[in-house]
């Protein structure tokens, strides 16, 4: 039906398949909910049965024109992991995130080129085009599980700062592999490839950290929470759209800018109002990345592909065990960091297609074709591995209940204030309710005190609050017995 409405009307066939999307992400969150999996995996699971290879709900025309929703979503992703590099951390733990990114990255290209070379007996340029991109590591997943789960720690605080520095690594491993890949093919050495996407994306950078600069001095406390959302959301698809232009991903321009705000303002508030406007982009990211999924491509891949599998997870494990051993990071990020940076997607694929275009048809498209259905594997995996990872490093907090499905974290800033206003009113209330009680006591023992006096004939010592000492009025009645004993009666 969506196919025929394509045709026809498309604005309303889009709009409609967004409506899809929404509601089958959601339906498919009860599955995973009941089976103690993260809600991203529900997403991608609803994808790939919506998609065009399964039931074929959302024909593969409209996931195509749906490609923007990609990098939006990834835009607002990157504007909040910005946030985690506060220079006062960064100081800390700054060499530490460094060594770990280097170490986890590369061990795993170094491993998947190695497997490809030595095992299949693939070419030297396929295997190294292949192992720089399995370097990189996708973060919305790993994210969003964090978000739901509530997430917090040095551990937690690695993980994002891990995930946002490895796609740089990725991307400088990528430009020295593909130049060499070309060499050996036996093209001339086009230095284009190795030194304009690098160029490209340091000028994206730059362009983020100007726009940081720019969106303090718009953002002020005299702005609406209103117009500070709306402000936001433009500099973020604006800066989304030029990284289209110069065929680079946001994630480092957005990710750049979200970092140069929080350090200039030392605010996070706007990271929390953006936090509870997001949920419903990144469900329809997830989903899209469930859509896309080639399932007879699988067949293609085969053995190499299933092989690619598991050895860069292993390779990523094991990266990340090196670099927290030589960094001399906790035992926790040691053991179980590989765990949470298992997806890959995003620039992965970005990166696919362009190694697609230097290699023969053939070996090109076994490329493109291993990347994007192992992709979604990843990502279905990846959200669970995750989840266990902060298990088992104790980063969840106790008693702590998920969030429900596409809930933002932190309430917004106008529920924030009715909360704190129902809370000091309760406050009041039981102060009041304390000191009344307190009053009602007092007069209870004074009328107590005053009942006794006036039976055994004695008035009651006061103090200075008006209600009468027991210890105190003991001895003075001792006193007054003494006294009357030793007087003489007046007939004697």
């Amino acid at each position: 039906m969506l196919e025929n409405l394509l045709q026809t009307n498309p604005a309303a066939a889009i709009v409609l398949t967004l409506a899809v999307i929404l509601f089958a992400g959601f339906a498919f969150t009860r599955l995973t909910k009941r089976l103690h999996l993260p809600n991203v995996t529900g997403y991608i699971l609803a994808g790939v049965l919506l998609g065009p290879y399964v039931l074929g709900v959302v024909p593969a025309e409209m996931v195509t024109r749906m490609d923007f929703v990609t990098d939006v979503a990834l835009s607002f992703i990157a504007f909040d992991v910005g946030r985690y590099f506060k220079l006062a951390a960064l100081k800390k733990s700054g060499a530490q995130v460094l060594i770990v990114t280097v170490f986890e990255s590369l061990t795993a290209g170094v491993v998947i080129t190695l497997t490809m070379i030595f095992l299949f007996h693939l070419s030297i340029p396929f295997s190294l085009l292949l192992g720089a991109i399995g370097c990189a590591t996708a973060p919305a997943s790993t994210i969003m599980t964090i978000k739901q789960y509530k997430a917090k720690g040095e551990f937690v605080n690695m993980i994002l700062q891990v995930v946002a520095l490895d796609d740089a690594v990725a991307l400088i491993a990528f430009s020295i592999c593909a130049a060499l890949a070309q060499n050996m093919e036996g093209g001339s050495l086009d230095w284009s490839v190795l030194i304009l996407p690098v160029i490209f994306n340091l000028v994206a950078i730059a362009m983020g950290s100007l726009c940081g600069f720019i969106l303090n001095i718009f953002i002020s406390d005299r702005r609406s929470n209103y117009h500070r959302l709306v402000l936001v959301t433009g500099f973020i698809l604006g800066l989304s759209g030029l990284c289209m232009l110069l065929g680079v991903s946001p994630l480092l321009t957005c990710m750049a800018m979200g970092m140069v705000y929080v350090n200039v303002s030392h605010s996070k508030k706007l990271f929390k109002q953006v936090g509870g406007f997001t949920p419903p982009i990144l469900l329809m990211f997830f989903v899209l990345s469930g859509l896309r999924l080639d399932v007879p491509s699988l067949a293609t891949a085969g053995v190499i592909g299933v092989v690619y599998f598991f050895v860069r997870i292993f390779g990523k494990y094991l990266g990340a065990w090196l670099g927290a051993k030589i960094g001399r990071s906790s035992d926790d990020i040691r053991k179980y960091l590989g765990l949470a940076l298992v997806p890959q997607a995003g620039v992965s694929i970005g990166l696919a297609v362009l190694g697609q275009r230097m290699l023969p048809p053939d070996m090109g498209t076994m490329l493109s074709t291993i990347i994007l259905s192992s992709g979604v594997m990843y990502e279905m995996v990846g959200p669970a591995c995750a989840k266990l990872s902060l298990h088992l490093s104790h980063s969840i907090p106790e008693g702590e209940t998920p969030l429900e499905e596409g809930a933002p974290a932190p309430a917004g800033p106008w529920a924030q204030r009715r909360a704190a206003r129902l809370q000091k009113r309760a406050q009041r209330a039981e102060a009041a309710r304390l000191r009344a009680e307190e009053k009602a006591a007092a007069l209870r023992l004074k009328a107590q005190l005053q009942w006794e006096a006036a039976h055994l004939g004695e008035e009651p010592l006061l103090l200075a609050d008006g209600v009468g000492s027991p210890a105190d009025s003991q001895p003075a009645a001792g006193k007054e017995k003494k006294k009357a004993k030793g007087k003489t009666p007046a007939h004697a």
